[in-house]
């Protein structure tokens, strides 16, 4: 009996769909990685603090949105820079 995964594979082999690559990362190179996303995640709970308390400081409703904006953008530039660094380490950039 075939997995989900082997059925789902077969199905986009029938499109023409390649299947995904199964190179072997080393583990250094899985360290590192793991290491990147700490990181990354460690960026975001620290931006999330900063953003709660200037939040609390705040009263203006026009600087609320404007930090809102901030960190938003911030959020999304980490974990952009975060996948990129992981690209890069799975030698894909």
């Amino acid at each position: 009996m075939k997995s989900a995964y082997e059925l789902a594979l077969e199905r986009l082999e029938a499109q023409g769909i390649e299947r995904p690559r199964e190179e072997a990362l080393s583990e250094a190179t899985k360290q590192a990685i793991a290491d990147a996303r700490k990181l990354a995640e460690a960026k975001l709970a620290e931006l999330e603090i900063l953003h709660r308390d200037k939040l609390a400081k705040l009263g203006d409703p026009i600087k609320r949105a404007e930090q809102e904006e901030f960190y938003r953008l911030e959020r999304e530039r980490i974990g952009r820079d975060a996948d990129a660094r992981v690209e890069k380490l799975r030698g894909g950039g």
